[in-house]
């Protein structure tokens, strides 16, 4: 079964894409200015997990495109 999104469900995710965006952007940055090392793996585990989260709502989108066009 495709899910189906309304349009202003697929712009909710492609927004918090965004903020998720620039969380892992920030965090990936203030890496290279840390030198507090447990702050620098909080920063680490950061963007990671935003990477992964940003995988997660990608794919979101890909199986709601469908319903979309």
């Amino acid at each position: 079964m495709n899910p189906t999104y309304a349009m202003h469900e697929a712009l909710e995710v492609h927004e918090i894409a965004a903020f998720k965006t620039v969380c892992m952007t920030k965090s990936k940055t203030m890496q290279a200015l840390v030198t507090e090392p447990e702050l620098k793996l909080i920063l680490q585990q950061d963007a990671a997990m935003s990477s992964d989260q940003l995988a997660e709502l990608a794919a979101i989108l890909a199986k709601g495109k469908e319903t979309l066009q």
